[in-house]
């Protein structure tokens, strides 16, 4: 028997069902490589839970707050046990869209135009009289999403002006920040990183929604997305995704996976809308997708992200 290994999954995110999914079938895989493995759905109990279990490694599979914000990797950092996937500086930029828009912004990272504005915005400062400024800026629709959460959860379109305040009180609802963002027509990839010294990328993910766009219930229902691996695109433009999606893994400090999310313009080429530090892994995730097209089993890269993180731990 292997390394003896704790899963984290579930939480009380709102991502918590496609948790308990990532986690559950990478504990299988865990399991077909000879690790031990504790399964745990983290609660009040967890830090005690981890010291009785007394386990060599984390493996991180939470998505949403305190999975993928930095907090649990602090905790862990705290105990000296050693996880997956990217550290605390990383996670904390990746989860909220508007740090890590502004660093795109200044390192020459494309990515779609956009304005931050806080709940306390509209309440003390009167931000909602700027509104038609918004529109006028950034064209309409305008895409309006929480500052912090994940799967697409809480973004809303407003075709027009008078759409836009009950877009904002919806994602509001999510987190008390939001991104006001131009929106861009053409093809959504996705581009997921593995490596630690050296990222690589792997093959970019074209994605279609059958039914509007790649929401929390195109991303996780069989059948409600076609996906092209790799991408429906020639072999220039492939380089251009995966040099945008590396430069970004780098910038936000990442090591061992990302997933960064992009739509290609057909003027402005590949714009990046997010990165991912938490990627899931379930049957309809990208990351595993991508894995496969370049030649990696399910289990194999599992088992590589352990690996980079044993390696630290020693």
């Amino acid at each position: 028997m292997k390394e003896k290994i704790a899963v984290l999954m579930g939480g009380r995110s709102l991502e918590r069902e496609v948790s308990l999914r990532s986690g559950h079938r990478v504990s299988e895989a865990l399991k077909a490589k000879g690790h031990s493995v504790v399964k745990l759905d983290i609660d009040e109990h967890l830090v005690s839970t981890l010291k009785k279990e007394k386990v060599e490694l984390v493996y991180i599979a939470l998505h949403g707050k305190f999975g993928e914000d930095g907090t649990i990797q602090q905790l862990l950092e705290i105990m000296d046990i050693p996880y997956t996937g990217p550290g605390v500086f990383s996670s904390m930029m990746g989860f909220d869209k508007i740090l890590s828009k502004e660093l795109f912004v200044q390192e020459d990272i494309p990515t779609p135009e956009f304005f931050a504005l806080s709940a306390g915005a509209f309440k003390e400062i009167g931000a909602s009289a700027a509104l038609d400024e918004v529109v006028s800026k950034l064209g309409t629709p305008v895409v309006v999403k929480p500052a912090r959460q994940g799967s697409a959860l809480g973004i809303k379109f407003a075709k027009n002006a008078s759409e836009l305040p009950s877009a904002l009180i919806a994602a509001l609802s999510y987190d008390d920040k939001v991104v006001l963002e131009r929106y861009v027509e053409g093809m959504e990839v996705s581009v997921s990183i593995v490596g630690n010294i050296e990222p690589r990328a792997l093959p970019p993910v074209e994605i279609i929604a059958k039914k509007g766009f790649f929401d929390f219930e195109s991303m996780y229902t069989m059948g409600m997305t076609d996906y092209f691996v790799p991408a429906r695109i020639d072999e220039a433009m492939t380089s251009r995704v995966q040099e945008l999606a590396v430069k970004a893994h780098k910038l936000l400090r990442c090591r061992d996976v990302s997933r960064v999310d992009m739509r290609i313009d057909a003027k402005a080429g590949p714009l990046v809308l997010e990165l991912n530090t938490s990627p899931g892994m379930t049957e309809t995730s990208l990351l595993p997708m991508a894995a496969a097209e370049a030649g990696m089993e399910f289990p194999e890269l599992v088992e590589e992200l352990v690996g980079f993180a044993l390696a630290r731990g020693k």
